[in-house]
């Protein structure tokens, strides 16, 4: 893991000040006020504060700040981080074999936050895990050197991309499809709908095979609108970026892997084949 890479890494796993959500009934405890601050895309992405959980309102805390806190004041505030839904407030038990009982005396002494002070030293174990814990791992490795030669005609970004992490939240799906498919720039974008559609209309047909190189997978919601894309490297591979999140690398799946990776209620899959 590169020097760099794991810096900035840490910086949005275990940051110095963290957003805390802030339950009504702890506004204004302990001289808790809501900062309307804007959250940063990384944060809300470590954290998963979106749809309606992005309005609720935010402390922002140093781990000095935190600790200061009374206790029951910061256990009755870890709990409403779990029961509003806002990650990274993992167990004790599950880090023991790293951190002993350090993180013990945060709240009730089963749940935690990570700090700067806590990630110390245990950096690359700790954000691996994080990293691959639940998720896929990309199978770039494996595409034979005859299948990346061939994709070379259809997608001569994919190559390039497979198995790389953005440098910050933003790039998604829709701009990693566009990049394997030559178009400048797309990779470090956070691509809309609007120019990914427009790209889908330019460059493909409807049909194609989850086998074909070049076989533009596209799922739809039930009102039509694009929610996740794909792309067929061929030989029964298939590129994609599960998320936006600084934490969600460029993968390289089987088809019938990257399907499950993408299926959702509602979503129905439509094909295109790329014309050039």
């Amino acid at each position: 893991m590169p020097p760099e890479l794991l810096g900035r890494w840490v910086g949005w796993f275990a940051p110095a000040e963290q957003p805390f959500l802030l339950p009504a009934e702890l506004d204004g405890a302990a001289g808790l006020r809501a900062d309307p601050r804007p959250l940063p895309d990384e944060l809300r992405d470590t954290y998963w504060i979106y749809g309606d959980d992005a309005d609720l309102p935010r402390v922002w805390l140093s781990e000095q700040e935190f600790l200061a806190l009374e206790r029951p004041t910061r256990i009755a505030l870890l709990a409403a981080q779990r029961r509003l839904g806002r990650e990274l407030v993992p167990s004790v038990r599950g880090y023991r074999h790293q951190l002993g009982d350090t993180a013990r005396g945060q709240g009730d002494g089963h749940r935690f936050v990570w700090w700067p002070s806590l990630i110390a030293g245990h950096e690359q174990a700790v954000l691996r895990e994080y990293i691959e814990e639940g998720r896929r791992p990309s199978r770039h490795d494996e595409v034979t050197e005859t299948t990346w030669r061939q994709a070379q005609s259809l997608l001569p970004g994919a190559r390039e991309l497979a198995g790389t992490f953005p440098r910050a939240s933003g790039p998604n799906c829709f701009g990693a499809v566009m990049a394997a498919a030559g178009v400048p720039g797309a990779a470090t974008e956070w691509m809309q709908r609007e120019p990914f559609e427009q790209w889908l209309s330019d460059a493909t047909l409807p049909g194609g095979t989850d086998d074909r190189l070049g076989t533009v997978m596209v799922w739809r919601s039930p009102d039509g609108l694009v929610q996740h894309a794909a792309v067929a490297l061929g030989d029964g591979w298939v590129l994609h970026k599960p998320s936006q999140g600084w934490m969600s690398p460029v993968k390289v799946l089987t088809a019938d892997d990257a399907k499950r990776s993408a299926r959702a209620a509602g979503r129905r899959l439509q094909r295109y084949r790329m014309t050039h």
